[in-house]
């Protein structure tokens, strides 16, 4: 097929079979297998994230770090993964879902043993793209090889522990980051990483047997994937530079060469990102977006909220920590039955209804100042918790839902790129309003005030964005309604 032949429909049913070569059967014991896998590779990454977040003042005070410079040790991390991420799920559907999702453990849990002898910022910071590279190579896979071994009537359980295992890692990183920090140092969180790490490894290597990959002979689409990254550095960097000029010029460049590589994408047989994903299906491409709109105005709350009950609340890294529970707790419990549920009911409205509780509680903290109560702080993050559990086994159920399997790796790459892509715009804002009422400065009790002042913007435009991701919720059409992208 010539290159320069967008991909219709008709062209999608036509690819060789070659392209579409199943995994061995599984067995009830072997799926169990491949959802503890994919537990433990769930928890494995938030909680380095997160766990990470509760020691950035610690890290700022060891190596004099501004705001800015701390944002982009969470960021660096973010940026990398969703660079890496939609090209390695591709990358998995041509040569094997199981071997990136091994290499990605195995890189993971090296980067991680590496962060304990970092010396510098620099050397911090560039530690952390390598951690991110192995965490894109494990989103890219994790949940393409959970939603090919269990059948639909199945699967939203399965993703549901899935994202609960994500969430168990979100909620015990704060406090075990915090307690970990306070007693031996922050370096001592990423020790944490390297026996799960190495526990996952060995029971993929020894348990899980056969292989998926359903894109077997396509080419690699090399200038999409660079075009594509290229896009997302000058966003993100543009971002930490504003309001400078080079920070605009930069910021306009991202959103410039995104749309050059939408276009590009569609003029060729095998593109890293199959757009007819987006253009086939409005339940794909709506979940997707009504995604990217959750993580970009909630993921920064647990950076702000660190922040502020460290430096202004003056609460020990543990206390903070175990204060910032509250919200993934809720998430794990939650998420479970919404995944259930989720295999009986459309997702259109469980997903509406924990998008439109997760605005709720971010307009609660658009009051947020020195002298709230921390019994204020904890009830609007139990809000957000129980709105996001709602919001994110659904909606990944209806994103998966409407593909066909030949696309899970492409498609599970894309969801997660949705989160990680809204994760950094979320670090993005927060950096950009920083870096406008702040400057690059260390926060110090003497802009406190402007701190405080940057919480507030923050917190109104996330809530406007998920006031908007509400819409495209609601839009997205219910599930039997709507043609499933067929392979």
């Amino acid at each position: 097929m010539p290159t320069d032949t967008p991909a219709t429909s008709d062209d999608l049913s036509q690819v060789p079979a070659i392209c579409r070569t199943p995994a061995l059967p599984v067995t009830a014991t072997e799926k169990r297998i491949v959802l503890l896998i994919a537990i433990l590779a769930g928890f494995l990454t938030p909680f380095d994230g997160s766990a990470v977040n509760i020691a950035l003042p610690t890290i700022g005070t060891a190596f004099h770090m501004d705001a800015i410079a701390l944002s982009w040790v969470a960021t660096a991390y973010l940026l990398a993964s969703a660079l890496f991420l939609v090209p390695f799920g591709k990358i998995a559907d041509i040569y094997g879902r199981k071997k990136i999702f091994l290499w990605g453990i195995c890189i993971f849990g090296a980067a991680s043993f590496v962060m304990t002898l970092v010396a510098t910022e620099q050397q911090m910071i560039g530690v952390r793209v390598i951690q991110g590279i192995g965490a894109a190579m494990i989103f890219g896979t994790a949940i393409a090889i959970l939603t090919a071994v269990f059948p639909p009537g199945e699967r939203g359980k399965a993703l549901g522990i899935y994202i609960t295992s994500v969430y168990l890692g979100l909620s015990l990183g704060p406090f075990f980051g915090g307690v970990l920090t306070d007693l031996f140092g922050w370096r001592s969180i990423f020790y944490i990483n390297v026996p799960i790490a190495i526990t996952a490894a060995i029971l993929i290597i020894w348990k899980l047997r056969g292989e998926w990959a359903e894109c077997i002979g396509e080419k690699f689409d090399l200038s999409g994937s660079l075009l594509y990254s290229i896009a997302l550095v000058s966003l993100m960097v543009g971002f930490s530079v504003l309001p400078d000029v080079t920070g605009g010029v930069l910021v306009v460049a991202g959103v410039v060469l995104i749309g050059v590589f939408v276009w590009f994408e569609q003029r060729l047989a095998f593109p890293v990102l199959n757009m007819q994903l987006f253009f086939k299906s409005r339940i794909f491409a709506f979940s997707n977006i009504a995604a990217l709109i959750n993580y970009s105005a909630t993921y920064a709350v647990a950076f702000l909220l660190s922040l502020d009950l460290q430096y202004t609340k003056g609460f020990s890294a543990e206390y903070a920590g175990f204060i910032l529970i509250a919200a993934p707790f809720f998430q794990m419990i939650v998420s479970p039955f919404a995944g259930r549920l989720s295999d009986k009911h459309d997702s259109q409205v469980l997903s509406s209804l924990g998008m439109g509780l997760t605005a709720f509680g971010l307009f609660l903290f658009i009051f947020l100042n020195e002298s709230t109560p921390l019994w204020y702080i904890i009830v609007v993050l139990v809000i957000l918790g129980i709105g996001f559990g709602l919001f994110s086994s659904p909606n990944i159920n209806a994103i998966m839902g409407a593909v066909d399997k030949r696309y899970y790796g492409v498609a599970s790459g894309i969801n997660s790129t949705m989160r990680l892509l809204g994760q950094m715009l979320s670090m993005g804002i927060s950096m950009m309003i920083f870096a406008i009422v702040i400057g690059q400065v260390e926060i110090t009790p003497a802009n406190y005030p402007q701190f405080t002042q940057s919480l507030h913007w923050a917190f109104v435009l996330f809530t406007v964005m998920c006031l908007v991701g509400i819409f495209f919720s609601l839009a997205r059409g219910k599930r039997g309604g709507q043609k499933i992208i067929e392979g």
